[in-house]
């Protein structure tokens, strides 16, 4: 159990990170949510309050000076707040509240419950400032409001419409004077409103079945059969606090489970992972990762796939390897004890100096393939850090065309090569293949061999061809095998161990280049053709 959930452990906490997460995302997205509540909280209540006070501070300055208090005591009960007359704010505004009283909008400072409530009065001679505290602006106010608006018109006989246009830039909601016969209102409103008596109607918005919405109808006192519509305005309507927590629930509840679903595909796929870890682990080299995708852990298994494969040939390798030194080592040490116990009985001085040079042959025919055995070896371990320079390949046709020459083979080898080929390689290997070919092309020919580089677009082509007796169709893939010779025309007699093709096959992997062998056309015998980049990029895979 514990070790289940060792392994299941890092899961673990990735669903607590995951659900703490969400937790603290909806945590924040309630404190946002409450804190825009409260922005539109002050947003109404700074639209509201002015429409109320701004008329009420103009109302203000149009009292005489000996009228203003008692004004105030009336106007206080008519809203429902206790209104002041201050000569100095007590607070210290920012810009912003500065430039709105400037323009005659109210300033609105919420403490607890309640807002305290700032606007300019344009006294002449002095600067004034109406102040009152309010729990809120409701119906109370809004009739206070119409009447403050009934007086103002009644200074304006004749031009209501145009006052009101003057108004409406510190109103935020319709204002209008309309015939009584197109009110729309019950019946027991109506007569309230035809008895001069100030109606408020609540509805909802035009626009939106669900936002509350409130009008005051109010009897103008210029014109008979008219009235003042104030509205309709919205009402304030905050998000319930027990709606916002159920929805934080319900999306924390819905984010975790889809968390769940995302981090259980990953989970299953890195138990597949460990269970083939495991098994490579005890020794299964034929384990392979079952995952698939294109995610990081796909590309894991894949990797790890690519490697098992790997590390199976090279210990497929190892082992062909092991058995076929020890299969080529016995003829050049069976050789050598037979020359000793030759050498040691023949009383001949003559005889004994031809079995010590048949053992001089034999150990240098050892070293070669000690020196065979070691390069197709590390070849085989990994892939070495190329560094690719550029390479004349003119100059290096040369150099093949004259070590060849010194050996003075029976066989003839031609060069044809482009003038001024140049291309980015590493010239211990490219010399290393181009001279194994050349190499393996001398050994099998009768008179001639030819050794053609070309360019090709953005690739080289290499073609070695000799009149020798060639290779069977079946044979050909084979003999890019280590230890690998052909029965007929190419035995031991010819030399060679079976190593040669399998080094050029490596570096031409790593060349990124390809290389098959088939007939040629013009001189009969084997024609091996190897095609890679001018410029390799450097990044093939050292696990193929």
């Amino acid at each position: 159990m514990l070790r289940a959930f060792r392994t299941k452990s890092i899961f673990v906490g990735i669903y607590g990170g995951i659900l703490l997460t969400v937790v603290a995302v909806s945590f924040l997205t309630y404190i946002t949510m409450h804190w825009m509540n409260n922005q539109r909280a002050q947003e109404y209540t700074e639209r509201m309050s002015t429409a109320v006070f701004h008329i009420t501070a103009i109302a203000v300055a149009r009292q005489k000076a000996e009228q203003r208090a008692l004004w105030l005591q009336d106007a206080s009960l008519l809203i429902d707040a206790p209104l002041q007359l201050i000569s100095a704010l007590p607070i210290s505004p920012t810009g912003h509240e500065e430039e709105r009283l400037a323009q005659g909008y109210t300033v609105v400072r919420t403490v607890g419950d309640a807002s305290d409530i700032y606007i300019r009065v344009p006294l002449p001679g002095k600067l004034s400032y109406l102040t009152t505290r309010i729990a809120g602006i409701g119906e109370q106010q809004a009739r206070a409001a119409a009447n403050f608006y009934l007086e103002d018109l009644a200074n304006y006989p004749g031009q209501e419409e145009i006052r009101l246009k003057t108004l409406s830039p510190f109103v935020g909601f319709p204002m209008a004077m309309i015939p009584l016969s197109k009110v729309r209102l019950d019946r027991d409103q109506r007569i309230r409103l035809e008895q001069d008596e100030i109606v408020v109607s609540f509805g909802e918005l035009s626009s939106s079945a669900t936002r509350s919405a409130m009008t005051v109808y109010a009897p103008s006192q210029n014109r008979s059969g008219q009235v003042l519509m104030l509205g309709p305005f919205e009402l304030f309507d905050p998000l319930p606090f027990q709606h916002l927590v159920i929805a934080c629930v319900i999306a924390l509840f819905f984010i975790t489970l889809g968390a769940y679903w995302v981090i259980h595909n990953f989970e299953i796929k890195v138990v597949s992972l460990g269970a083939t870890v495991q098994r490579l682990r005890e020794g299964d080299l034929t384990a392979r990762a079952d995952v698939s995708g294109s995610d990081e852990i796909g590309r894991l298994a894949e990797t790890l796939n690519q490697m098992t494969a790997h590390i199976k040939r090279l210990l497929d390798s190892q082992r062909e390897l092991t058995q076929a030194v020890s299969h080529e080592l016995r003829t050049p040490l069976a050789r050598l004890r037979f020359g000793m116990e030759m050498m040691a009985g023949s009383p001949d001085e003559e005889d004994r100096f031809q079995q010590l040079e048949l053992l001089d042959e034999d150990i240098n025919q050892l070293n070669q393939l000690i020196d065979e055995i070691l390069t197709y070896a590390t070849l085989q371990q990994s892939r070495p850090q190329l560094s690719f320079e550029p390479l004349d390949m003119t100059a290096l046709m040369g150099r093949i065309q004259r070590e060849t020459d010194a050996l003075r083979k029976p066989a003839k080898l031609t060069v044809i090569v482009d003038d001024d080929l140049v291309i980015q390689s590493v010239e211990r290997y490219a010399h290393r293949v181009i001279q194994n070919l050349v190499g393996n092309a001398l050994r099998y020919a009768n008179h001639d061999v030819r050794a053609t580089l070309r360019r090709d677009g953005d690739y080289v082509v290499l073609w070695v061809e000799d009149d020798g007796p060639g290779i069977p169709e079946a044979h050909r893939e084979r003999i890019f095998e280590p230890f690998t010779r052909l029965d007929d025309s190419r035995t031991r007699s010819t030399g060679g161990y079976g190593l040669g093709l399998s080094i050029v096959s490596r570096i031409v992997h790593w060349f990124e280049g390809t290389i098959y062998v088939d007939q040629s056309h013009q001189l009969g015998g084997a024609r091996f053709i190897m095609r890679w980049p001018v410029s390799p990029t450097g990044k093939q895979s050292a696990l193929t």
